[in-house]
């Protein structure tokens, strides 16, 4: 286990965001991995898709991590999209019912898709 995570950001569309995660997502890293996905919500994308294929692991608080930034992203009148999650993350978001709150993609391709798709929640108020 490493205990540096990082993201790299893309933004395909006005309002949307990519973040590509790298490394484990624990105890450790679970700050980092919040307080940037909050910034991302911040800087005006409120669309958020995380790309999980990098992550070797993640525990709990990487969950609580997650849900956090699920929560963050709907009171800014966005979504939380995952994409490539791996399959040992699968079964633990499956496990807890998480897999029923968020939206869960193949890739990235297709979590954007699906994002542009629809218009932003704050516009269905």
């Amino acid at each position: 286990m490493t205990h540096t995570l990082h993201l790299t950001v893309q933004h395909p569309h006005p309002g949307i965001a990519i973040a590509t995660i790298v490394g484990d997502v624990d105890v450790h890293t679970a700050p980092t991995l919040r307080s940037g996905a909050l910034e991302i919500i911040q800087q005006g994308h409120p669309r958020l898709v995380l790309d999980l294929a990098p992550v070797g692991f993640c525990d709990s608080a990487g969950l609580s991590a997650i849900i956090g930034i699920w929560h963050a992203a709907q009171e800014a009148g966005g979504s939380l999209s995952l994409a490539a999650v791996p399959n040992r993350l699968m079964r633990m978001l499956s496990m807890t019912g998480v897999d029923s709150l968020l939206p869960v993609h193949a890739t990235t391709a297709d979590a954007v898709a699906a994002l542009t798709d629809s218009p932003p929640a704050s516009a269905n108020r």
